[in-house]
């Protein structure tokens, strides 16, 4: 939490950023992409061409839009033949609504529109800035609204070039930032990304890479450490895909694999305080075998290892 004294700092950011949002994407323009209609009411021409049926009700909970003002709104887009209704058979009081043809003629070419100037917003961008964006934009709707996304599905890949200091740098920022531990950290994950690269064994190692709408969101390895024994390595999920079981997904991956390649156990090494992590171990069947004190990272920890039978 924000403390009292940071706090007027960090609202006129806020506010700052959301002029210069407004600004580049036009929203202070008469007519909304040079339409006759406002911003409001394409927003719910969007909802209607993007959903079966809806009732009023349902636009209006989630674009958080005043129920009278929608109704005023929808009455507008009847008298133009733009949308029509027809009764719920569930609920009398409910009305089914849909966009005419008339209605899709006058949207589809909007959202074409949009679609077009935000092409050309990226495209002044190179990838990598445009990924940058991309995940910047989805970390600021997680964190405000930390729910998880129903169009951006979460895929694994395997490891490319530019993955390994992607991962070390997301290691280094996010335990500073949640675990307050310092750059001995960083430098212990990019020897164990550095080794894992220079001795990579394809047959038997594995690096998975989560990625959302082509950002990087999460990693996990597993590497070998005997000719029975795997060791399962860096699990990290970023702060926007948590929640929607990416972290169990990625751990059953690395057993599935080890399995696989013929190992009989797996093996990791963590900490007593990364709670989230060895709920997500001990739900896998991994099992706790050793503690010990460990002075690093800028802290007094209990380092801990589990093991998994396969």
């Amino acid at each position: 939490m924000l403390d009292n004294f940071n706090m007027p700092q960090h609202v006129e950011s806020v506010r700052g950023f959301n002029r210069f949002y407004t600004r580049q994407i036009g929203l202070l323009r008469k007519g909304y992409l040079g339409s006759p209609f406002s911003l409001a009411e394409v927003r719910v021409l969007y909802e209607l061409a993007h959903r079966k049926r809806p009732v009023a009700s349902e636009i209006a909970l989630d674009l958080d839009m005043d129920a009278g003002y929608l109704s005023r709104l929808l009455a507008g887009f009847e008298t133009r033949g733009l949308v029509t209704r027809s009764a719920s058979p569930a609920d009398a009081r409910q009305s089914h609504l849909a966009l005419t043809k008339r209605g899709r003629n006058a949207f589809l070419p909007l959202e074409a529109k949009s679609r077009k100037e935000i092409a050309a917003l990226l495209h002044r961008l190179s990838t990598q800035d445009q990924a940058r964006l991309v995940h910047a934009m989805q970390t600021i709707e997680s964190l405000l609204d930390p729910k998880p996304s129903e169009y951006a599905p979460l895929r694994l890949r395997a490891h490319r070039p530019g993955d390994m200091g992607w991962v070390v740098h997301l290691h280094g920022a996010l335990y500073a930032a949640e675990y307050g531990w310092n750059e001995r950290f960083e430098a212990l994950v990019a020897g164990i990304v550095a080794k894992f690269i220079e001795n990579f064994d394809p047959q038997r190692e594995r690096c998975w890479i989560a990625e959302r709408s082509g950002v990087n969101v999460g990693s996990i390895f597993l590497v070998k450490k005997s000719a029975t024994v795997a060791k399962l390595r860096l699990l990290l999920v970023d702060p926007s895909a948590r929640g929607q079981g990416l972290g169990k997904r990625l751990i059953d991956e690395c057993i599935q694999f080890a399995r696989a390649a013929g190992y009989r156990k797996v093996e990791l090494w963590t900490q007593s305080t990364l709670y989230a992590a060895r709920h997500l171990y001990k739900t896998a069947g991994f099992e706790l075998v050793r503690k010990s004190s460990l002075r690093d990272f800028g802290h007094t920890l209990t380092s801990e290892t589990w093991e998994l039978k396969l």
